[in-house]
């Protein structure tokens, strides 16, 4: 989903483990794209906001994000973390949020490789173009 998303063209596309202060800052917006896991978001991207989120305190204010979740039940959790950051920050929400919602409830079904409908990826290719679109034209 964040492969389809970042197809726009000008966009960086980093794992979370990899994310430093410095791509944070230099970054102009932000898409933000995890799992949801027992209701919350991935410990990777937690731990890189928990790393990030002091250092870049104050100098990232007004920036524009959006998100994509993968959920097995319903991405809320994850989703609400997330915006409780992004709130942390005074980043500026630019789309609604998108919430993919596999329907994995059984341990067979949350460990199966998952294939991500088209209309989903379709949903995360125009979250991203637009993200990319509006930062190109100063609309944000």
């Amino acid at each position: 989903m964040a492969e389809a998303a970042a197809q726009s063209g000008n966009a960086e596309l980093l794992a979370a483990d990899a994310v430093s202060d410095g791509d944070l800052l230099r970054a102009a917006g932000y898409l933000f794209v995890c799992p949801e896991n027992l209701a919350s978001m991935s410990g990777a991207m937690k731990e890189m906001f928990d790393r990030n989120y002091y250092p870049v305190l104050g100098r990232i204010e007004g920036r524009p994000y959006a998100s994509i979740i993968a959920a097995g039940s319903d991405g809320e959790g994850a989703q609400r973390q997330l915006d409780r950051i992004a709130t942390g920050w005074r980043l500026k929400r630019v789309a609604d949020p998108l919430i993919v919602n596999f329907q994995a409830q059984t341990p067979e079904a949350i460990l199966a490789e998952k294939e991500v409908p088209d209309k989903a990826l379709k949903a995360c290719r125009e979250i991203g173009c637009s993200l990319a679109e509006g930062l190109k034209l100063g609309v944000f």
